[in-house]
Order: C-alpha cells, then sequence, then structure tokens
C-alpha cells in the first residue's frame, strides 16, 4: 500500500509542477514544425516546378522568335551579298565598256542553240540597240579579254551570235611573240581546241606551247591584237608546207555570260 501510495504521489507530483505539460509541448511544436517544413517544401517545389514551366515556355516562344529572325538575316545577308557582287560584277563591265576605243554594245547571253547548223549565242540587243549583221563580238573574263564571235542574225531585240568556235567561223591571226600570221578556226563544239593552220613551216622552232594568238585585224573584221587563245599543241608532217596549232579559247564558254559588240565602223579612218 506504502508503495502504491508512492507511485501516485508521483504522479500527482509530475502534473502538479507542470514538467509534463511542457514536455508535451515541446514535442507537439516540434511535430507541428516538421509538419510545416514538410507542407512548404511540397509547395515550393509545386510552385518552382510551375513557375518553371512557365519559364521554360517563354523560353521555346523566345527562342523560336530568334530563330525565325535569324533566318530573315541571313537571307538579307545572303542577298546583300548578291546584289554586292552584282555591282561589282557590272562595275566591272561598265569599267571594260568605257574602256575599249570604239562604240560597243554590252550585252548578256540569253540562250544558246546547239543543235543548230550552228553553236549560236543569243543574245539580248538586236536592231534598235544599233547591232548589225558581221559585227565581231568579244568579252572579258578576270583579267582576261578575247575574242567571242561575231553577229550573223539579228532581230529587234535579239540577235544570234556564231561562236569563234564554230565550223563555219574564221579569224586572222597571229602568234603574239614570233608574229606569224594563219586562220583560226573551230571544229564545233566548245571543249574541243581551236585550230590556227597555215603557218609557215619555218616557224617551228620559234613556237612554243603557251604562246597566245591574237587577232591580226586584217580585213577589219575583228579588233587588233584582241587574244584569241593559247598554243597547246604544234602539228606538222614533213610533207605538209605549213603547220597547225591547237589552241585553248581564251574565253570558257561555259561560263560566258556578258558579251560586248563592237561596232568598228566608227573606228575606221576616213577616206580621202
Amino acid at each position: 500500500m506504502l508503495a502504491i501510495y508512492l507511485l501516485v504521489s508521483m504522479i500527482l507530483l509530475a502534473f502538479s509542477s507542470g514538467g509534463f505539460v511542457v514536455d508535451f509541448r515541446n514535442v507537439g511544436f516540434s511535430v507541428m514544425s516538421g509538419a510545416q517544413r514538410g507542407v512548404y517544401s511540397v509547395t515550393s517545389f509545386a510552385g518552382g516546378t510551375v513557375t518553371a514551366i512557365r519559364e521554360l515556355s517563354d523560353l521555346k516562344r523566345k527562342y523560336t522568335e530568334l530563330s525565325t529572325r535569324l533566318e530573315d538575316y541571313e537571307l538579307l545577308q545572303r542577298n546583300n551579298a548578291d546584289i554586292r557582287r552584282e555591282n561589282e560584277r557590272l562595275k566591272a563591265l561598265l569599267g571594260f565598256s568605257e574602256a575599249l576605243t570604239v562604240r560597243n554594245i554590252p550585252a548578256e547571253v540569253i540562250g544558246r542553240d546547239p543543235n543548230g547548223l550552228y553553236s549560236a549565242l543569243t543574245v539580248n540587243r538586236g536592231s534598235r540597240h544599233g547591232v548589225r549583221k558581221d559585227m565581231p563580238v568579244i568579252s572579258f573574263q578576270g583579267s582576261n579579254t578575247g575574242i567571242v564571235g561575231k553577229v550573223v542574225q539579228v532581230g529587234r531585240s535579239t540577235s544570234l551570235v556564231m561562236p569563234v568556235y564554230d565550223f563555219q567561223c574564221f579569224v586572222s591571226a597571229r602568234l603574239e611573240t614570233s608574229r606569224y600570221d594563219g586562220l583560226v578556226g573551230g571544229q564545233g563544239r566548245a571543249e574541243r581546241p581551236l585550230v590556227m593552220k597555215y603557218v609557215k613551216k619555218r616557224a617551228r622552232d620559234e613556237i612554243k606551247v603557251g604562246d597566245r594568238v591574237i587577232a591580226s585585224g586584217e580585213n577589219f573584221n575583228y579588233p587588233r591584237d584582241v587574244p584569241i587563245g593559247t598554243v597547246t599543241r604544234v602539228r606538222g608532217l614533213d610533207y605538209e608546207t605549213s603547220l597547225e596549232l591547237d589552241l585553248e579559247p581564251v574565253i570558257d564558254f561555259s561560263r560566258l555570260e556578258s558579251v560586248f559588240i563592237l561596232d568598228l565602223a566608227s573606228a575606221k579612218p576616213e577616206e580621202d
């Protein structure tokens, strides 16, 4: 009985002193604090996720807009580069045209006829621009100027040019270094070499591969001293009285875009 009494007394004393109540409050506060931290962490994560999704959506939209702007900018840059190249080409053509000492008519190649009687080139200038039949045609590529051919048919706004590599085209020519004369003709196709015929046989030792052939200007059909091609091979048989020279044309006809039609009549000296 004494033991039971002492136990009941200790319990009552504990409740009466408030220690139990204090411990209970501490435990409850710890539990509630942990729960609040958990709820805050969950709500913060959910809020951060929603915010991140919203920001990602905004970034994707901005990325799409910037990509579109970049494409437009690149297209604008390409257009500007094309315009600059075209301006440079036109300035070069204008400079070449002004440098010529005879009246000339700049023209663009707008068509080719490889299946015709001759491999004609169609240009966008005709009689209303002052073009006449048999006018010589030249061009330049880079630093090279060369003979293209001559006008063989004239319309009102277009003309046909017979290129120098055609079977029917012949140019009175001269070796620039040794000064021997000959006649240059084509073999029907641009990829085949031109042929210079009727060169004196005694000139063989004076002709070298790489020598330049120019127009002699005889009969006033083509402008004098304009390059035609360079020697790639010298041919001649013992029983023949002349040499034949294979020539690489100065003008690359596969890249030919612009030409100049010359009015040599404007440069002819007046007769007494």
